[in-house]
Parts: C-alpha cells; structure tokens; sequence
C-alpha cells in the first residue's frame, strides 16, 4: 500500500497537519507522500489541474493507494478514486463536498463579476503568508465536477469539526447517506482540525496494517 497527503487549498506540504502525520508515518516506518498541489503557480490551480497531478504521482508499480486530503485536496481525493481504481481507500478530513457552491454562497454578486472580469481574485494563501491573485478558470474548472457523479464506492474515513464554518459538517452527512462504506467521525472542532491531530492518527492507525511493506 502507498499512501499520498493531499494539502488543502491555499495551503501547503508544510502544513501542521501534514508535517504531523508524516512524522508518525514515519514512527511506523511507513512513507507518507506529500504532494505539493501550488506547483509554483497558484494562480493557475483547479481542481482538474490537482487531479491530473495527483495520478501522476501513483508509482510505477500496481500496488494499491490509499489517500488522505484535507479540505479540498480531499474532495480532489474522492475525485481521483472516482476516476482511478488503484486508490482502494480515503481519508477525508473536512471534505469540501459543497465546492463550488460554496463559494457563490460566501462571494458577493458584484466580487464573482469582478473575478470573471479581470480574471483574477485576490487570495490569501496560508503557505506563502501573502496574497495571491487567483484565476477564474478556477471556478469555471470546477463546475466540471457535479458532487452527484461521486458514485464509486470504497473503504472511506470522514473526520469533520461540528464547528466547521468553511466548509459545513452536512455536506459530509449527506455524502454518507450516499455511499455505504463510508464512517463519519464527528469532533469537536472546526475546520482545521488541529487541535484534533492526535485523534485524527489515532483513526488513521485503526486503518493502517504496520506490518505490511509500502516500497
């Protein structure tokens, strides 16, 4: 089994709950593959730009992949698997399900008019601690992705805060109520999770067989 971290947006491999995990991967001799979804070009990322990077990254061999993503390296997560079936499971923490509707919902009328017309949105990204002008194709991009056409089934773990105000915890509920294999571990906490890292590795352990190689 390989296992691949998928950042969430305007983040980075530097995360604290991406350095945390891979540090205790790293205890049980295992590897953790932290993708950098930025690419050195922020402003040109959607969601079909992560998918394509995220397959790229499957090694060689045919060994089974596990992914685990936060926000929306999550939902670009269950969008490989939908496409790949070499991922044979997911770990989703906070799992932007409602994008992009979300973001009509959170950006005035006049700032969505505005974006489509110069082509750029001011954004602030956590890992380069600046403001980064984003282009609109990364949310013309995303209608491309109806949350419907999530339709594969397979082995997946969602850890959402009760707290969440990015990215509310019944998107996660509803995509439950859809997939059969799906656990939904409720916390006390919002939408990044780091106060609960210790309790996210201890559901990820729950999954993970130590002893099986992963090169």
């Amino acid at each position: 089994m390989h296992y691949i971290y998928l950042h969430g947006f305007a983040s980075s491999p530097k995360s604290s709950k991406a350095q945390y995990l891979r540090d205790r991967f790293a205890e049980k001799n295992l590897y953790l593959n932290i993708l950098d979804l930025n690419q050195g070009d922020f402003s040109n990322l959607t969601l079909s730009r992560q998918i394509e990077q995220t397959i790229a990254a499957f090694p060689d061999s045919h060994s089974p992949i596990t992914l685990i993503g936060s926000s929306f390296g999550a939902l670009t997560s269950a969008w490989v698997a939908q496409k790949c079936d070499r991922v044979k499971g997911l770990i989703l923490l906070a799992p932007a399900f409602g994008f992009p509707q979300s973001w009509y919902s959170r950006l005035e009328p006049n700032q969505i008019e505005q974006w489509q017309k110069t082509g750029f949105l001011p954004i602030y990204h956590y890992g380069e601690d600046k403001q980064i002008p984003l282009k609109y194709q990364f949310l013309e991009d995303a209608e491309n992705y109806p949350i419907e056409e999530l339709k594969r089934n397979l082995p997946t773990l969602i850890i959402h805060g009760i707290n969440d105000d990015v990215v509310p915890i019944q998107v996660s509920r509803d995509y439950v109520d859809r997939h059969s294999q799906v656990r939904l571990i409720e916390l006390d906490s919002d939408h990044g999770l780091n106060d609960s890292q210790a309790t996210i590795w201890q559901e990820i352990a729950r999954l993970i067989d130590f002893r099986e190689p992963t090169i």
